[in-house]
Parts: C-alpha cells; structure tokens; sequence
C-alpha cells in the first residue's frame, strides 16, 4: 500500500517555495498551498511542517493504492490540478484500460478497485498523457498562464 511519507517529496518538488504571480490562479503561494484555498492562513509565514500537515489531513486519501507511484502522480495531481479533476483525469485513463468507471470526479471504491486492477506502469503512461493534454488546454483557454506550461509539462510527465 502507499505512504504518504513517500509521495510528499514528488509534490514538495514541484510545489517550490514562496510565490506571488499576478498570472497564478491560486495568488499567493508557498510549498504549493494557496491563498485562495486557503484564505485565513499567513502563507508567508508558513513552514515545511504545517505545509506537510496540510497536505495529509486536506489531500492525502490514496493510502489504499497499491502501486506506490500510481498513488504520488494521483496525489500530485489532486494538489496541482485540485481533487475532483485529477479524480476524472484518473477515471478517463481507467477507462482508456478498458475499466468500468464513473466519470465524476470523486475518487470512491470503484475508482480505487479499478485502479488497483489495471497495469500500473500502463496507468501511469496515461495519466501522464492525460495531465500533459489538460495543461494545454488550461494555457489554451488562459494565455497568461502560457509561462507555467513548460513546468506544468515537466510535472505532467514526472
């Protein structure tokens, strides 16, 4: 089963430290915790500890995949990207695999079965694929965030 203790690192990795861009949807940012959804936290102040703390009590439910990085790349997408879309980027790509699923953004006992089923390494191809073609989009439909895709691609990849 997975472990949050080893999917931390990947998110932490991409998430950076302390950010304020104007063309960044989630507005003032640091380890990859925002203002906008969090909008009482003192995000300049925050430390490594609270930031991990968040992120296990807030984002971490995929202690029951097996496949430890199928669990991180779900993780990291459900911090990047929010949960109920990396849920249907997750259920898009099972269903690619030939997987039964609902496309409806909640990661549930059906989506976790179908995940554990499937091949890992072939889930992780199209997830991968999949986070590359919903960054595109976003910079398609948002010009300003263009200067993020070329990270978003790295992270998409990873």
């Amino acid at each position: 089963m997975a472990t949050f203790d080893k999917a931390i690192g990947a998110v932490l990795e991409h998430e950076g430290g302390y950010t304020f861009d104007p063309n960044d949807p989630g507005g003032e940012t640091k380890y990859g915790i925002s203002r906008k959804t969090y909008p009482n936290l003192d995000i300049k102040a925050l430390t490594l500890d609270q930031a991990k703390a968040i992120y296990k009590r807030d984002y971490w439910i995929y202690s029951r995949i097996q496949d430890q990085d199928v669990a991180t790349k779900v993780f990291d997408m459900a911090v990047n990207l929010g949960p109920p879309a990396a849920h249907r980027l997750l259920q898009t790509a099972l269903l690619a695999l030939g997987e039964t699923v609902a496309v409806d953004g909640v990661f549930g006992p059906q989506t976790l079965a179908a995940t554990n089923l499937v091949n890992p390494e072939q889930l992780l191809q199209e997830l991968r694929a999949r986070a590359a073609v919903y960054y595109a989009q976003t910079v398609v439909a948002n010009p300003p965030e263009q200067k993020f895709l070329l990270g978003w691609m790295r992270r998409a990849v990873s």
